[in-house]
This record gives C-alpha cells, sequence and structure tokens, in this order.
C-alpha cells in the first residue's frame, strides 16, 4: 500500500501589529515557531527591537493609527499570507483639568483609534498584498458583550467590520475573522488595576475555573490562518471559557 507523504507547507509571511508583548507577542511567537517569517509592529522603537531579537523575528516600529506610517510599512511587503491586527488598549485618561466633554470625547477618539482604526487602516494598506489563502485575524474582546464602555464599543465595532470585510474579501480566497478574548491573565492590558478579588471574580464566571492565557488566543490565531479553517469566515470566535456563550 502505498502511503502518501505530505508536502512540507513553504514559510507564509506573517505580520502582527502590537507584537511586542501579550497577546500579540504570544501569537508572533507562535507562527514563528512554525518557521514562518513573521513582522511584529510596536509604536516604540526600543520594545520592538527587544521583542524581535528575543522571538527571533523581524520588528518595524509603527503606530497602526497613524496612516503615514501603516502605508510605509505596507510598502515593505510583497505578498502576505497572513495579517493579525493585535494592536489596541484601554483609552488613555484625560488630564484632570480638561473639561468634561472634552474628556469623554478624548476617551472615545482613543478607544476608537487604538481598537477599531488601527485594524482598518492597516488591513486597507495590505489589501492588495492578499492573495487567495491569505488570513486577516483581529483581536476583539468580551468587552463588546457586557461592561466594556467605550473600549467595548470599538471592539463591537471591530467585529461589525469584520462582518463587511469578510464579504469583500471572501471572493478573492481571503478569510476575515475576529478572536473575542475573554479574561487574559499575564498581561499588561489592566495597567496594574488587576485586583486579586476582581481576579477571582473574573475566573469565577468562566465554565472552566481558570483564566485564560496568551497561548490560548495564539493557538486560535494559528487555526484560523490554517488550511482548516478555509470555509471559516465573517464570524467573531469567543474563546472565554464561557464566561459568555453563543449558540
Amino acid at each position: 500500500m502505498t502511503r502518501t507523504v505530505p508536502t512540507p507547507q513553504a514559510p507564509r509571511t506573517v505580520l502582527v501589529t502590537g507584537g511586542t508583548s501579550g497577546i500579540g507577542r504570544a501569537i508572533a511567537a507562535r507562527f514563528a515557531a512554525d518557521q514562518d517569517r513573521v513582522f511584529l509592529t510596536g509604536r516604540r522603537p526600543g520594545t520592538v527591537e527587544q521583542a524581535a531579537e528575543e522571538l527571533g523575528v523581524h520588528g518595524v516600529t509603527c503606530d497602526a493609527t497613524d496612516p503615514g506610517q501603516v502605508a510605509a510599512l505596507a510598502a515593505g511587503f510583497g505578498e502576505l499570507d497572513v495579517l493579525v491586527n493585535a494592536a489596541g488598549g484601554l483609552p488613555q485618561a484625560a488630564p484632570e483639568d480638561v473639561p468634561a466633554l472634552e474628556a469623554v470625547l478624548a476617551q472615545w477618539h482613543s478607544s476608537l483609534a487604538q481598537n477599531l482604526l488601527g485594524a482598518v487602516l492597516t488591513t486597507t494598506a495590505v489589501r492588495d498584498k492578499l492573495t487567495s489563502g491569505s488570513s486577516v485575524i483581529s483581536i476583539g474582546s468580551i468587552g463588546a458583550e457586557r461592561r466594556g464602555g467605550s473600549y467595548g464599543a470599538a471592539k463591537a465595532a471591530l467585529a461589525a467590520w469584520n462582518a463587511a470585510l469578510s464579504g469583500e474579501l471572501g471572493p478573492h480566497g481571503v478569510t476575515s475573522n475576529v478572536i473575542s478574548a475573554g479574561y487574559i491573565a499575564g498581561t499588561n492590558f489592566f495597567q496594574g488595576q488587576m485586583t486579586d478579588e476582581r481576579h477571582d471574580a473574573l475566573v469565577q464566571e468562566t465554565h472552566d475555573k481558570r483564566p485564560g492565557t496568551v497561548e490560548d488566543i495564539a493557538e486560535t490565531a494559528y487555526f484560523l490562518a490554517s488550511p482548516g479553517a478555509r470555509h471559516l469566515t465573517g464570524q467573531t470566535i469567543h474563546v472565554n471559557g464561557g464566561a459568555f456563550t453563543t449558540r
């Protein structure tokens, strides 16, 4: 009986925005472990250089909310197999002397820029680099479903945009999905404000009684970019241990 030997997959070109820490870094590391050609971005040259060196990948300093920087980033690529929009975060606090309404406006602008517009700009800039078999993956949040404020609203908008994007890219053989992450421990997302009490409460909301890890999200991203996920597009994949359920 003749056994067919699978043809090794050629290294892919992968771009991960916000790849210097947390979820983005874990995703960059996962693709790098598969011998893919990985590029990570971040806003600060020092952290970009350090993360790239530690992971053995390419680093590019780029603020995903700056159109000029994003255009320059895109110009450096030929074909792109995987785009992961992982850049994002909580809004920056306005100075105390700013009038209340101006502070609210600044907070919402910050949330939308970091968690929606950066993904829109980056994806638009590299769109002509995507080919049949490429994947676009954006990192969302359980905050889009509850208690998310301006951050959650931006992540909800990210999912709505993704649904439209999938319809545009699908006919060209490109998939587009959002990973909606639940509580992920061990990141700097909460900027030092996570308490033991809040940690315990978030864990109790899950069905498996554990916090998520950056590896949980990285493995999901890796799957979404795999041949086995080619008919999976336009979706928001909830990775939260059951803290928020769908049917």
